[in-house]
């Protein structure tokens, strides 16, 4: 007779996963509730009905943890992104940057402790391991493609570039498979954190006195990076 299916292991593989889903579940409301410095792996294990010492078998740390948490957070805004830029293929780029933009915006009104877990006040005592930078570069990856990919690119004000960042500059490029010179490497940077940087000032109420539509200034916005890059409107 053939061996028989290891069928113990995977259901032990599969609980396995589910408890650790729980965990990070329960985690999420936690920073949800109490902010990020305050996670406490006793709190999270009380939260699953288990004691400590067994959660440390899943995460054997609070920074463990919170890695975790954020590589989540980033697949999420990552998997978001990349789909709606995939969907534009063929329209114009600067339509595609605008909505590839606001599709940030929306992940991030849906899900904002997530977007402050990954982009809000850093988290004393924590260091972002190199675990994250997959997950973490997705959605300028997908917002950079958008520049790779259009047919051409209009012409941009030639801002003067120092030594120190064009040689910075080329490893960008290299990594990026980008071709592109150093004025529109500065401009895409640029670009990408004013992107993050206006999404913040909404999201952490900065503009609430002064802006009557978020929406509608976070469109504009967009489209002056897009124009900013040289991306084209037809």
């Amino acid at each position: 007779m053939p061996d028989a299916e290891p069928l113990p292991t995977g259901i032990r593989a599969r609980a396995r996963l589910e408890v650790r889903a729980a965990i990070l579940a329960a985690a999420a409301k936690r920073v949800a509730e109490d902010g990020a410095t305050d996670l406490s792996l006793r709190a999270v294990a009380r939260d699953v009905g288990m004691v400590s010492s067994a959660v440390y078998r899943y995460f054997d740390s609070r920074d463990a943890l919170l890695t975790a948490l954020i590589i989540e957070a980033y697949d999420s805004l990552g998997d978001f992104v990349e789909a709606q830029v995939e969907s534009t293929r063929g329209r114009p780029a600067a339509e595609r940057w605008i909505d590839a933009a606001l599709t940030v915006r929306r992940w991030a009104l849906e899900h904002p402790h997530d977007y402050a877990l990954i982009y809000g006040t850093p988290i004393p005592g924590y260091a972002a391991p190199d675990d994250t930078v997959a997950s973490g570069t997705r959605v300028s990856r997908a917002l950079v493609g958008i520049v790779r990919e259009a047919d051409r690119l209009e012409p941009i004000v030639d801002q003067r570039v120092e030594p120190v960042l064009a040689e910075s500059f080329v490893a960008l490029r290299d990594e990026l498979d980008l071709d592109v010179d150093d004025a529109r490497t500065l401009a895409v940077i640029t670009a990408w954190s004013q992107l993050f940087g206006l999404l913040t000032f909404e999201l952490f109420g900065q503009t609430r006195n002064f802006v009557r539509d978020d929406e509608a200034l976070f469109r504009a916005a967009s489209a002056a990076m897009a124009a900013s890059i040289g991306l084209p409107t037809t």
